[in-house]
């Protein structure tokens, strides 16, 4: 079954938010696991794309925009539409949540303190606990 992992950051700032999505990309990646991040719209994905490249000083996380040629790439970053099998973690970034979550092993849903964020999360969070997913808390400093 799908392990649903609530990262709560203590911050309002949605640049936190998206910090953490290339940390925990790292982190995934680091650990030989195929990553989906999925992003609530194009503005959101290119922004995302941008921030890999950058988010952290001597970091290289291999990543590409869903559609685009490469098909080994071991980060996706994608909205809308439902990715490729093969994919093991997906983090979450959308405010619902994606109809094909149950297809990941693992899920990341990250939450900070903007009220619209936290009611979303709060919502997500009812959703995988009423269908009986394995859910875990994290709260960080943000």
């Amino acid at each position: 079954m799908t392990r649903v992992d609530f990262y709560i950051i203590n911050s309002t700032d949605a640049a936190a938010r998206l910090q953490l999505s290339c940390r925990m990309a790292e982190k995934a990646w680091s650990q030989q696991y195929q990553v989906y991040v999925h992003a609530p719209d194009a503005h959101s994905a290119n922004n995302l794309d941008q921030l890999m490249w950058t988010f952290r000083a001597g970091s290289f996380v291999p990543h590409q925009l869903a559609g685009e040629s490469a098909t080994d790439c071991p980060v996706q970053i994608g909205y809308g539409a439902e990715p490729e099998s093969g994919y093991q973690v997906l983090i979450n970034l959308d405010e619902e949540v994606p109809l094909f979550f149950s297809r990941f092993e693992r899920v990341v849903e990250i939450v900070n303190l903007d009220e619209k964020v936290r009611q979303a999360g709060r919502n997500r969070f009812k959703f995988y606990r009423d269908r009986g997913y394995d859910l875990y808390s994290h709260n960080l400093d943000g």
